[in-house]
């Protein structure tokens, strides 16, 4: 086995950048290889400094170069079909940033091309499952020890988006999230979503329709909500209530030192996701790494990535329709179960 994963980022804009960073600051036994960019100027100023890293404009020419053992895909959602199935044709692992394409028909795809290959090459970048806080809510989950999961309520807020995000980002970029932390800590699939839009923010866009709630049901009958709220100035916050038998657990609440003084009170809000979930990156890295160099993957599959990509179907089709909407999943192959 290798001593060093050599790593081959794709994309440097800003989730591309800040795992090149990532990777050769915190992570051990990595080291970033190339960086690939069709911006060729932005992918050689994301490895200033970094010794050793090569940028091409197309990932081809980096896994052409002898120097790859193994991937991160942090471009577009667009892009990763493509560049997934060429990467599976190498026959290397691949930390996919969520989507792991854009659509379930795409996505199951990809499950196919994996499945042929007959081991599990994709890990998807759902990063929540290494936060510790939801690692800690699902073992509650797991012992039982305050009855059975009843009912989720999740908080999903961001203080600003870009200009052309739309209605149906909220479900695709955003609610994606809550899809997966969902299925994550119940263990089970979703089988519904329905949208609920209502009254929006002043300070917005016009034609977002922002906040929406989100209502979805699992196999079991487990009932979660999710307030997804893109525009909230005050800051980003991501929290989830948990509903028991025998008790209530909150995780994602205001962190830090509370403050009383000068007639005032109160903490910081993290300006954003890098911030609220470092740790959780740094984490999900560092395992990726660890499990790549052990021929594993070490979190979320490519199955993970298309029943959340037929999640987030359903929740467009649901926003647009009103109506409650089934989630259609293909039968798992036993690569996943």
């Amino acid at each position: 086995m290798a001593d060093t994963l050599r790593i081959a980022v794709v994309g440097a804009g800003r989730m591309g950048y800040d795992h090149i960073q990532r990777l050769h600051r915190r992570i051990n036994s990595a080291a970033v290889s190339a960086v690939v960019d069709i911006d060729l100027e932005r992918a050689n100023a994301a490895i200033e400094g970094i010794a050793g890293a090569t940028a091409y404009a197309t990932l081809d020419e980096a896994l052409d170069s002898g120097q790859v053992d193994a991937v991160l895909l942090a471009t577009p959602g667009f892009l990763h079909r493509d560049a997934l199935l060429a990467i599976l044709e190498r026959d290397l692992p691949v930390l996919c940033e969520k989507p792991l394409t854009i659509d379930a028909v795409t996505s199951w795809e990809v499950i196919e091309a994996e499945t042929k290959l007959g081991t599990k090459r994709i890990q998807v970048g759902f990063m929540r499952r290494f936060d510790a806080e939801y690692r800690q809510l699902r073992e509650v989950v797991a012992s039982g020890d305050l009855g059975e999961l009843l009912m989720l309520h999740h908080q999903h807020r961001n203080a600003d988006v870009p200009p052309n995000f739309t209605s149906e980002n909220l479900i695709n970029d955003s609610v994606v999230h809550e899809f997966d932390a969902i299925r994550f800590f119940t263990g089970e699939e979703i089988t519904s979503v329905q949208v609920r839009t209502g009254k929006r923010t002043r300070t917005g866009n016009g034609e977002l329709a922002d906040p929406q709630q989100v209502l979805i049901e699992t196999e079991s009958g487990v009932l979660a909500d999710v307030e997804i709220f893109v525009q909230a100035k005050f800051g980003y916050q991501v929290a989830t209530e948990a509903a028991f038998e025998d008790g209530i657990v909150n995780i994602g609440g205001d962190s830090g030192p509370y403050v009383r003084t000068g007639g005032n009170w109160g903490g910081k809000v993290t300006p954003g996701f890098e911030e609220r979930f470092v740790a959780a990156y740094d984490a999900e890295i560092q395992d990726w790494v660890d499990a790549s160099l052990r021929g594993e993957i070490a979190g979320p599959s490519a199955w993970d990535g298309y029943a959340a990509a037929a999640c987030c179907e359903a929740g467009v089709q649901a926003l647009h329709t009103g109506e409650k909407i089934a989630v259609e999943l293909k039968t798992k192959p036993g690569l996943y179960a």
